[in-house]
C-alpha cells in the first residue's frame, strides 16, 4: 500500500508541474498588456515601461515562470496587479464561499440522486424506472446557468423567498445559507442526475450477485437483502463519483457564481480575466487544478484501501 501511495503522490506532483506549464504559457500568449490595461490607452511609453518593471513583466518569460512556481511552492502567490494585495489573501477570502457552496451542492445532489437511483433499481423496467431515468436525462442535458435563471425568476422575482444574488457573509449563518441555496440547487441538479444513474446501474449489478440470491434463499426479504447486502456494496462506485463531483463543483461554479454575484473563486477568476490580472488568473486556475488532482488522489487511495485488487493491478 505504501508503494502505491508513493507512486500516486509522484503522479500528482508530475501532473501539477505539467498543469503549471500549460496554465502559465497559455495565458502568456493571450493578447493584451496588463500594464496598458491598468494605465489606459493614452499612457506614455515611459509610464508603461516603469509599470512593467514594477510588476516584473519585463523579465524573461522563463524567469517569470520560475518566480511564480517557486513562490507558489513557498505559499507566496504574488501581488495582484489590480487589487495590489497578496493573491493568497484574495483566494483565501473567496474559498469561504466556494467550498461551502460545493459542499452544499454535493449534499443536495446526494440526498436527491441516491434515493432516485435506488427507487429506479428496485422498480426495474417499470414506469417508475422509465420516468426516473427520463428525469435524470433531462437533468444532465439542462444547462445549469439556464436553470439558475429560472430559479431566480421563480423564487426571487415571483415568490420573493430568496434574494436574487449577493452574499451577506458568515456573520449571519442563516442568511449566508439562504444566499447559497439557489446556487447550490442549480449546481446540484445535473450532479444528482449523474448520481442517480450510477446508483441504479451499480445496484442492479449488485442485486444480480450470487451472495444476494443466497441471502434471499436463506429467508431474507427483498428489502432486507437490498439494505443489508446490496446497497453497501453498490455504494463503492457511487462514492468514487461523489469524490470527483466535489472537485468539479469547486472548479466548475464560475458561471453560477457570476449569475448570483457570489464572491467566490469563480467570480474572482472572471473579474481577473476581464481586468487582465494574469497573476490572479494563473493562481486561481492552479488552485482549482490542485483541488481536482488532490481529490482524485484521495479517491484513488481510498478505493485502493477498500479493494486490494486495485493495488495489485497497478503494481
Amino acid at each position: 500500500m505504501l508503494s502505491f501511495v508513493l507512486r500516486r503522490a509522484a503522479s500528482l506532483a508530475i501532473s501539477l508541474l505539467v498543469a503549471s506549464v500549460v496554465i502559465f504559457f497559455v495565458l502568456e500568449v493571450l493578447p493584451g498588456d496588463p500594464a496598458r490595461f491598468m494605465l489606459g490607452l493614452n499612457a506614455s511609453p515611459e509610464a508603461l515601461a516603469a509599470l512593467r518593471t514594477q510588476l516584473g513583466l519585463d523579465a524573461p518569460v522563463m524567469v517569470r515562470y520560475w518566480n511564480w512556481l517557486s513562490g507558489m511552492a513557498s505559499g507566496d502567490f504574488g501581488i495582484s496587479y489590480t487589487y495590489r494585495t497578496p493573491v493568497i489573501d484574495l483566494i483565501a477570502a473567496r474559498l469561504w464561499v466556494s467550498i461551502p457552496l460545493a459542499i452544499y451542492a454535493l449534499v443536495l445532489a446526494t440526498l436527491i440522486g441516491i434515493p432516485l437511483g435506488v427507487l429506479a433499481a428496485t422498480n426495474r423496467n417499470s414506469p417508475i424506472d422509465a420516468g426516473t431515468m427520463g428525469l435524470t436525462q433531462i437533468g444532465i442535458a439542462l444547462p445549469n446557468f439556464w436553470f439558475a435563471m429560472l430559479l431566480v425568476l421563480l423564487f426571487s422575482v415571483t415568490l420573493r423567498w430568496f434574494s436574487s444574488g449577493g452574499f451577506p457573509g458568515w456573520d449571519d449563518p442563516a442568511a449566508a445559507m439562504m444566499a447559497l441555496t439557489l446556487p447550490a440547487i442549480a449546481l446540484a441538479l445535473p450532479q444528482a442526475a449523474i448520481l442517480a444513474r450510477v446508483m441504479r446501474s451499480s445496484l442492479l449489478d449488485t442485486l444480480d450477485e450470487d451472495y444476494v440470491r443466497t441471502a434471499r434463499a436463506k429467508g431474507l426479504t427483498r428489502g432486507q437483502a437490498l439494505w443489508r447486502h446490496a446497497f453497501r456494496n453498490a455504494l463503492i462506485p457511487v462514492l468514487t463519483i461523489m469524490g470527483l463531483q466535489f472537485s468539479f463543483l469547486l472548479a466548475g461554479a464560475i458561471i453560477i457564481e457570476n449569475v448570483f454575484y457570489l464572491p467566490g473563486l469563480g467570480r474572482l477568476a472572471f473579474q481577473a480575466i476581464t481586468a487582465r490580472d494574469l497573476i490572479v488568473v494563473r493562481s486561481v486556475v492552479m488552485i482549482l487544478v490542485f483541488a481536482v488532482i488532490l481529490v482524485t488522489f484521495v479517491v484513488d487511495i481510498g478505493y485502493a484501501a477498500v479493494d486490494p485488487r486495485l493495488r495489485r493491478g497497478r503494481q
